[in-house]
């Protein structure tokens, strides 16, 4: 896998944690929700060899701290986090990228805002729900699950926010069964659960993407989405997107976390889609 070397970064507002594994052109991975680099510990390894991949803690998640108080996500802040990440790393290369759910929200405004800076991306189910035409119901539900977290708590607003986007199915990993550094990492992401909530999900449900300046960059997206999550909510927007650019949605093993559920076989998929460049 080679070694992995943890790093900081300083951005405006915060001090980003990440991590650098392999060798070559720079593969960027972005999480989402309130995850951290940890839920890409699955699939670095068989990339690392051919990929000096950069996986980070968004800024409010983990160990990516805010220097003051938090404050509510800015979906283009979020996008110079992670150029200043491919800039440190890559210096004047573009990098490939690879963000899941808001973290191919970030990296499709990346590539609007900087699509000379990326050579490919993989947006994996970015919940970008503004393009529906059902959107105003979406926005309805996403406010829904916020007041939801504001009055009734985190757990409440789980069970509502997991049935809505129909991850509620899904069946959890018993503590118990866990790796130490697994169970480790699950508990960070229980701990960024509020601050998720409060000052990320309605700011990246609410991004409309730019469909006019991500069309000019078309041939550098690949959109994708989970085999087994393709009918549900996150999944529906990048296939909109898709056909506005023209292009099929590549299904990867697994749902909206696949790369946690299949590694080795997401990870064999994802380097084949970045070979293809």
């Amino acid at each position: 896998m080679g070694t992995k070397t943890v790093n900081k970064l300083a951005v405006p507002g915060a001090t980003l944690h990440y991590e650098v594994t392999g060798s070559g052109p720079v593969l960027l991975l972005i999480a989402g929700g309130g995850t951290d680099a940890g839920i890409f510990d699955g699939i670095v390894g068989r990339l690392a060899a051919d990929y000096t991949v950069v996986a980070y803690d968004p800024r409010g998640c983990s160990r990516s701290l805010y220097d003051g108080g938090a404050a509510d996500e800015r979906v283009d802040q979020s996008a110079e986090d992670a150029l200043a990440l491919i800039d440190a790393v890559g210096g004047t290369e573009p990098a490939y990228v690879f963000g899941s759910s808001s973290g191919a929200i970030t990296g499709l405004e990346l590539i609007t805002r900087h699509p000379d800076r990326v050579r490919l991306l993989i947006a994996h189910e970015p919940p970008a729900v503004e393009v529906l035409p059902d959107a105003a119901d979406h926005r309805a539900f996403f406010e829904q699950v916020h007041d939801t977290y504001r009055t009734d708590g985190v757990q409440a607003a789980d069970v509502l926010f997991s049935r809505g986007i129909g991850t509620d199915e899904d069946e959890p990993p018993k503590p118990e069964d866990l790796f130490p550094e697994v169970l480790e990492m699950f508990l960070r992401f229980q701990a960024n659960a509020a601050n998720f909530y409060e000052h990320k999900l309605l700011p990246f449900t609410r991004y409309r993407p730019d469909l006019v300046a991500l069309k000019a960059v078309a041939a550098r997206i690949v959109p994708a989405a989970g085999a087994e999550s393709i009918e549900h909510l996150p999944a529906r927007p990048i296939q909109q997107i898709a056909e506005d650019l023209g292009w099929p949605v590549v299904t990867f093993p697994g749902h909206h976390a696949g790369y946690i559920e299949h590694p080795e076989q997401f990870a064999t998929l994802l380097a084949r889609v970045l070979e293809s460049d």
